[in-house]
């Protein structure tokens, strides 16, 4: 497949929808003023942090209206001894797979401890001091997202440690499909700890229902959790977000996009760290002759990106991504399989993260031996209708048709 055919294939993909008369389910928009957070319903929560000590598992999602969960519940007098920060830090400005420091709040001057790098989970001695422990982080509904590592984590020290874990709700932006292939579990690790689709169309709080419930904790131990819900969604809304989840996602585009072009974390093909577009362009400095260019330069949260100093050509998706994925509701692979063919030596096109992206070794096989999308997306279908059945039983809002 020469790279004339793939330019023409992806031009034909970008404006297919609406040439093939696909008629989506209509999905309502909708912004933070109109889903009340589980963080905002303070009523509901308040009573349960009076006279506890309390931890707090943030980032820069973790917000009430425009002010910080942190400085709100200082407000109130809450008791915070200290805050727990997944990848990319408190502030949300670290490198992707960068070890995240401890180190203090120079707002509030409490201490932040990192749970990424060695200690993704946290230790009793950090624990000791503390009765409840709250989780609050906009998640965006990708298996890979290692936020959901996180609360796995934090889940299963708390039941470990007997503290009770209050999960303040949050919209998922991608809640309102689910595709992919279900992890396998010789493909576990911090990219992916749990049997699910690759994305599974649940908020954060119905997925911290699920691994209490499934007995995904280590030992079977149960959490005692507490999931504050949302007021005013539904898994057919799409939901704006009002803060970029991490450095790397920064607007819609790159967030709808981000099941696709993840995949692509794990091959040669660069997907925009280091510009002003992180996953919505895609691109290489060798093999590519497509209508686009970048150069990869350092940024906060991509210091050393992808073929950094270096002109990639490839396509740029930014229309794709805002006009057409809220319509198809699906991963797109036709990026992928392109990609793979057009690279000259295909030998080096997947490096050792790919099948821990996929959660299976399947799926790269199956680019290698030239299968359809349609053939790999039958493969999934068994695996996502038991998922079906499982999700159910943990859902807390109307599910998307």
């Amino acid at each position: 497949m020469n790279n004339a055919y793939i330019l023409f294939m992806l031009v034909l993909l970008c404006t297919g929808a609406k040439a093939q008369g696909i008629v989506a389910v209509e999905n309502t928009v909708k912004g933070p003023n109109d889903i009340k957070m589980g963080a905002d319903r303070i009523s509901e929560y308040l009573p349960l942090l009076q006279g506890k000590a309390v931890a707090i598992v943030a980032n820069q999602s973790s917000n009430i209206k425009s002010t910080h969960l942190v400085d709100s519940l200082l407000k109130l007098k809450v008791n915070i001894r200290k805050v727990f920060c997944p990848e990319h830090g408190f502030r949300g400005l670290v490198d992707a797979g960068e070890k995240v420091k401890s180190e203090k709040d120079s707002k509030t001057g409490l201490p932040i401890i990192s749970l990424y790098g060695k200690n993704k989970k946290p230790y009793p001695e950090q624990l000791k001091d503390v009765d409840v422990v709250i989780f609050d982080i906009q998640d965006v509904g990708v298996r890979f997202y290692t936020y959901l590592s996180t609360l796995h984590y934090v889940m299963e020290a708390c039941a470990e440690n007997k503290k009770q874990l209050i999960v303040l709700d949050r919209p998922n932006p991608n809640g309102y499909y689910m595709d992919g292939p279900v992890l396998e579990d010789a493909w576990k690790s911090f990219l992916g700890l749990h049997p699910v689709p690759l994305v599974y169309g649940m908020t954060i709080g119905e997925y911290a229902q699920m691994i209490n419930g499934e007995g995904w904790l280590k030992g079977g131990v149960k959490c005692n959790l507490k999931v504050i819900t949302l007021q005013g969604y539904t898994h057919n809304d799409l939901y704006e977000l009002p803060v970029k989840p991490s450095p790397n996602l920064p607007n819609m585009a790159s967030v709808y996009l981000y099941p696709s072009l993840g995949l692509f974390e794990g091959t040669v093909v660069a997907v925009g760290r280091g510009t002003e577009l992180p996953f919505q362009v895609i691109g290489h400095p060798a093999f590519l002759k497509g209508q686009y260019t970048f150069v990869p330069q350092p940024k906060p949260g991509a210091m050393e990106p992808k073929y950094k100093g270096q002109e990639c050509k490839g396509f740029n998706l930014v229309d794709f991504g805002n006009e057409y994925m809220k319509d198809y509701k699906k991963i797109y692979l036709f990026w992928l399989t392109g990609m793979y063919e057009g690279t000259p030596d295909k030998s080096t096109f997947f490096d050792e993260n790919f099948n821990y992206h996929a959660g299976n070794a399947t799926l790269q096989q199956q680019i290698k031996d030239g299968k359809s999308e349609s053939e790999i997306r039958a493969s999934w279908a068994e695996g996502l209708k038991k998922f079906k059945v499982i999700r159910k039983k943990y859902l807390l809002y109307p599910d998307f048709e």
